[in-house]
């Protein structure tokens, strides 16, 4: 079968594709930036576009993978991660409604408003607390509304990648490497975790079930900012010369809101056995152990 992937040069894909690849699906990756020779150029907010890689390639399935996922960008430019992220993914599903393609798209935890003090499930309703968070669930309602044959798969605070990445895990490393002793991280704002290499794993499978749906898919357990870098110093072995000093967000203003919770629970894949997440800690130690050094 032939498999289309969007965000097909970002830290997510990296790790989809090989999965896909080593259960002999054959992929085709697109996205804006090619960052490797082997993927095509693919703008998901023209439609017609869209249409052209889709009757090209003839995929049996779409991985929606291609996002705005900069939350600050998103809130200064409302009408760019709408168009990206609702409109375009709108674009993804009509192509999938006129050739009769299965799509599987990944969402946010930023679709809930961070309220509830234990972590969210698939039946709570959604509310987000800024313009990415809205933007992604109409992206999601877009999907419901236009398909039967979808997974919708929320995944939590991604790190995978390494220098791909560029977000919190990596940035933390390198303050270390630079020689920092002192870190000051929000202690007040949690989350779940989501390894890029776990998530691939447990999605491949979720899909080859052929149980459409919503899912949330994190690696089991939460914890806040200042909880992982705590870990990192740890798994760095670095207890003794780095300390983890924790601060209020209000410390850090930005410029979109951020949700006091983005704790998720994988409550579907539980109730089917297929939640194959492992602990974030687990994960978060291989992750620093493989790549430290780099």
């Amino acid at each position: 079968m032939n498999i289309l992937v969007t965000g097909a040069a970002g830290m997510l894909a990296a790790e989809v594709i090989p999965e896909l690849k080593r259960n002999g699906f054959k992929v085709f990756g697109y996205d804006v930036n090619q960052r490797l020779p082997e993927i095509q150029t693919l703008d998901i907010t023209n439609f017609e576009h869209v249409l052209k890689a889709v009757e090209d390639i003839k995929p049996g399935y779409i991985f929606h993978l291609a996002a705005e996922t900069d939350v600050d960008r998103s809130e200064k430019e409302p009408d760019h991660a709408f168009k990206v992220n609702a409109v375009g993914t709108e674009n993804i599903a009509l192509a999938c409604q006129e050739y009769g393609i299965k799509l599987v798209y990944i969402s946010t935890a930023g679709v809930f408003f961070g309220d509830k003090p234990e972590p969210y499930n698939e039946f709570d309703a959604p509310r987000p607390a800024n313009i990415y968070g809205v933007s992604k669930l109409q992206g999601e309602m877009a999907v419901q509304r236009l398909l039967s044959k979808y997974f919708i798969v929320r995944a939590g605070w991604m790190v995978g990648g390494w220098e791909i990445d560029k977000k919190f895990v990596y940035k933390i490393v390198q303050q270390i490497k630079e020689g920092k002793t002192e870190l000051r991280v929000v202690a007040d704002k949690f989350g779940s975790p989501t390894f890029t290499k776990d998530f691939a794993g447990n999605l491949v499978a979720l899909v080859k079930t052929g149980r459409y749906g919503l899912y949330h898919m994190t690696n089991r357990g939460s914890a806040s900012r200042y909880d992982i870098a705590v870990k990192i110093v740890e798994y760095m072995g670095l207890k003794a010369k780095v300390t983890v000093v924790p601060i209020n967000s209000a410390q850090f203003p930005l410029p979109a809101p951020r949700a006091r919770s983005e704790m998720m629970h994988n409550y579907h894949l539980e109730l089917i056995d297929l939640d194959l997440m492992p602990s974030w800690e687990e994960s978060l130690e291989a992750y620093i152990k493989l790549n430290k050094d780099r």
